[in-house]
């Protein structure tokens, strides 16, 4: 297979119908890092058939669960024997650190296994009492059928993860398409699980842009369910074409996150440099470039002066670079779109009103050359009215809110359209489950910012999206419920009298 044969359809590699490439490019210095095919609806109106037939005609659907399971079981195998490989292939083609892309392949591996156990866990379906002893009636699930799945640039092999690995437990047969930007970890993984033993047709793959690739595919008549990560834009584009099909749609579609911290949080120098150095993480990690990230720091007034000052200084000796070299901290952007669309963002704000207290542009040096790089940025005195406060950035870019009242924190708090996550940092455990239920967000961290469990259910409110990945809800999105009803002793009803 040449680096341009990078669209898997019933079990082949080939380059797009048309021929077209796309380079794909390295974050920290502009530079070729592949060349793949730049596919098109041609491409995947062939992928989204094999699909169909591999559902349709394939062993897949009708393999047993423990079958199914020990595959999803030898995918994890793969990818920690192959840690290393993939988890720099993914620190160079989306721009993070390489410790971040080796916690992506655990993450990953993690997700794989969770299915395989949660399915292998069930039980044959739901008994339901009819109120007869002559009656059987069961609930079961069952696969969806063929399954469009998108996802973004920012996460491209953990994003895959999480919509492949349900998918598969599940039974169905699917079509991926990732970012068109970071491909490059979304064929590893097809790769690992063709070496698995996963049958011809099950899995494909289209590399190309939304339009037309992402778009057919959410239109096709012969796709029963997409499951799209991105920008809400996007989404909502989505969520048009699969109307006139009236076909199944989860998305997740990014937030604008909170991250409250109350003064008595900071009462102790362990307290404040722990909820510092938190807010930080929440912040910064992978520039920015994360849905969840806790950049709205809302803050109590009391504790403003001390918190930013430090917040600052220390995003000020955050250590940028190639995701690549020992002792980085922070990553490049993942493109030179997503760094003028950053620049923009901290230049209206200025223009606001904001006060900049860190950051606030591009690193010099030769280390930084050509590169994506944006220094971690700090923007105090924001308010609602403020477009870098009520929009995604997806770029290191901090905000800072005040409150004097815990009602007050709540309300700024949920002051969003989105609402995909949050934090709340509190030593009153009362207010911290006061607060927790307040908030109108997917995911609310107390004292901590980011951890996720494949466990529980990953999802936002509002513009966020619809649906859920992860948990025995994200297994649910990837099946349809059917309730069979069968009468042991069958006898003539005389409804009419005949």
């Amino acid at each position: 297979m040449s680096d341009q044969q990078t669209i898997h359809v019933g079990g082949e590699w080939r380059a797009a119908a048309t021929g077209a490439t796309r380079e794909i490019l390295d974050p920290a210095d502009a530079t070729t890092l592949a060349v793949v095919a730049e596919g098109g609806r041609e491409d995947t109106d062939a992928a989204v058939a094999a699909a169909r037939a591999a559902f349709d005609q394939g062993p897949w659907p009708r393999t047993p669960v423990a079958e199914r399971a020990a595959l999803l079981r030898r995918v994890a195998d793969l990818l920690q024997r192959d840690r290393e490989e993939i988890g720099l292939l993914e620190s160079r083609d989306a721009g993070k650190t390489l410790e971040e892309g080796r916690v992506d392949v655990d993450c990953v591996t993690d997700a794989f296994r969770y299915f395989a156990d949660l399915v292998m866990n069930e039980s044959g379906g739901r008994v339901v009492d009819a109120g007869s002893p002559d009656i059987h009636s069961v609930v079961v699930h069952e696969p969806v059928g063929v399954c469009a799945l998108i996802t973004p640039w920012n996460y491209p092999l953990l994003q895959a993860s999480w919509k492949i690995a349900p998918a598969l437990a599940a039974g169905n047969t699917f079509v991926i398409k990732p970012s068109e930007i970071t491909p490059l970890t979304t064929v590893a993984l097809i790769r690992l699980l063709t070496e698995a033993g996963l049958p011809t047709g099950v899995a494909n793959l289209v590399t190309g842009p939304g339009d037309p690739v992402g778009a057919r595919m959410s239109e096709h008549p012969d796709v029963d369910l997409v499951s799209f990560t991105g920008g809400l834009l996007s989404g909502t584009k989505v969520m048009r074409a699969a109307a006139d099909s009236v076909k199944k749609v989860a998305l997740e579609l990014g937030g604008k996150n909170p991250n409250v911290v109350f003064a008595d949080a900071c009462a102790t120098d362990e307290g404040f440099d722990t909820a510092v150095d938190q807010a930080l993480n929440a912040a910064f990690i992978h520039s920015g470039q994360v849905c969840s990230a806790g950049s709205r720091l809302i803050v109590e007034e009391s504790l403003r002066e001390r918190f930013v000052a430090e917040l600052a200084r220390r995003a000020e000796k955050i250590r940028i670079g190639r995701g690549t070299e020992k002792g980085v901290e922070c990553g490049p952007l993942v493109s030179a779109q997503q760094l003028a669309r950053t620049e923009e963002y901290v230049a209206s704000a200025l223009a606001e009103g904001a006060v900049l207290r860190a950051g606030g542009e591009r690193p010099t040096g030769p280390a930084h050359g050509d590169g994506y790089f944006y220094r971690p940025t700090v923007l105090d005195r924001c308010d609602r009215s403020m477009r870098v406060v009520r929009e995604e950035v997806f770029g290191p870019v901090l905000t800072v809110e005040t409150f004097r009242t815990e009602d007050e924190a709540v309300a700024l708090a949920n002051d969003t359209e989105y609402g995909l996550a949050g934090g709340v940092w509190t030593a009153d455990p009362g207010r911290a489950r006061r607060v927790a239920g307040r908030l109108r967000h997917g995911t609310v961290w107390i004292n901590d910012f980011h951890p996720y469990l494949p466990q529980a259910e990953w999802g936002g409110f509002g513009k966020s999206g619809i649906g859920r990945e992860l948990g025995p809800a994200g297994l649910a999105e990837y099946r349809e419920t059917k309730h069979v009803y069968q009468n042991l002793a069958p006898r003539p009803v005389r409804w009419f009298a005949g």
